[in-house]
């Protein structure tokens, strides 16, 4: 069973519970798996020694999630040579149309719906809801977590600075 923490995320004020381990900088970045396409598995394996800045949300298909993602795609047209990922509990199929609609092309899009490898191996899962934590996560391509920021309010969006200024710092 995984592990479970309360009153460390909240939506609208009513406490949630995360599965999964609590997760700082230095530990080692847990391998998951997740959907790339519905029959597509995609292995974190397949970009170990990568830098990669992961944006962590909900659904695509809500406000915030939808200009969180929207920001970082943003962001991935200037900072190269990194990968930009956004997992969510979203289909692979909802995610497709969502970048479609967007014309988003930069981000590699995960679904996390299946067996929530990702966010129980992140503890960012949401038992109740069946969704992800809002979250920022930098790994460095040493495979170490560099940055973790998680936002304790689902309703609330991420600091987007800070989590640029840190991948800043990681990128030297």
């Amino acid at each position: 069973m995984a592990q479970e923490r309360t009153g460390q995320y909240t939506l609208k004020g009513n406490a949630l519970t995360l599965e999964g381990p609590e997760l700082k900088a230095g530990d080692p970045a847990p391998a998951f798996s997740a959907l790339k396409g519905l029959n597509q598995i995609f292995e974190s394996k397949e970009i170990e020694g990568k830098l990669r800045f992961i944006n962590v949300v909900p659904s695509v298909d809500t406000g915030i999630c939808d200009a969180q993602t929207k920001r970082f795609s943003e962001e991935a047209n200037k900072i190269k040579d990194i990968e930009w990922i956004t997992i969510s509990c979203d289909t692979p199929m909802a995610l497709s149309r969502w970048c479609s609609a967007g014309s988003i092309t930069n981000l590699r899009m995960l679904s996390d719906f299946k067996d929530h490898s990702f966010g129980l191996a992140y503890g960012v899962y949401v038992k109740e809801l069946g969704l992800l934590q809002r979250a920022i996560i930098i790994i460095g391509s040493d495979n170490k977590v560099k940055y973790f920021q998680r936002v304790a309010e689902m309703a609330t969006h991420p600091n987007y600075d800070e989590a640029l200024s840190e991948l800043k710092k990681v990128l030297g």
